[in-house]
């Protein structure tokens, strides 16, 4: 694992400690962490795909995914390192829209986000859908760097955060939950801040 500026910021939480979960502590700046080297995508060479297992079911190119409907979330996220940090805001197209504009359900109960390096992580479905999730695209009303996932990457921000997925260029519906990157190496299929889950063995 790459990180970057991981103590700074850092500070005792005072009267938020509702927001933070268990094991966690009050973030003032933005770690950088990531599985590997940083990839540079130009907005030229991105897409984004929708599978169901290896069929594609559609595909959008930068502008065709920038024309979709644009929504607005802020939220607090929690890194499995144990960092919290409140009140991110963020922009872009909300799973339920990239759905619409496919004209599909949700065909499976289980989800694999992919990216552009390969990393993959499994999010069931129903966590993704009714506004609990983005593929998001600026944050702070900025194009999203790349040390931090752009041009886009998801979002799931109520669970842990190696599970929105930086440099993300599709989703795939499977049959089972298959676990992706992290969870190959010992993390927890689900990912829960408030239950603690970081690691496999957690319940």
């Amino acid at each position: 694992m790459v990180t970057r500026g991981f103590f700074s910021g850092r500070r005792p939480p005072s009267d938020t400690d509702a927001r933070i979960p268990p094991g966690q502590y009050l973030e003032q700046g933005f770690p950088v962490l990531s599985a590997g080297p940083t990839p540079r995508v130009r907005t030229e060479d991105w897409s984004f795909t929708l599978k169901q297992g290896p069929k594609p079911l559609k595909k959008w190119n930068w502008a065709e995914f920038n024309a979709l409907p644009q929504s607005k979330m802020t939220r607090d996220i929690h890194c499995v390192t144990a960092w919290t940090k409140f009140n991110t805001p963020w922009q872009g197209v909300m799973i339920d829209d990239i759905l619409a504009d496919a004209g599909i359900e949700p065909p499976t109960a289980y989800t694999l986000a992919l990216s552009f390096d390969g990393y993959s992580t499994n999010v069931p479905t129903k966590d993704l859908v009714t506004g609990k999730a983005m593929v998001a695209l600026l944050y702070e009303g900025k194009p999203i760097t790349p040390d931090h996932g752009g041009p886009a990457r998801l979002l799931v921000p109520h669970l842990y955060f190696w599970k929105s997925a930086k440099w993300v260029n599709g989703l795939q519906f499977t049959e089972r939950d298959e676990p992706g990157f992290w969870e190959l190496r010992g993390y927890h299929m689900y990912g829960d801040p408030w239950r603690e889950q970081r690691y496999s063995s957690d319940p």
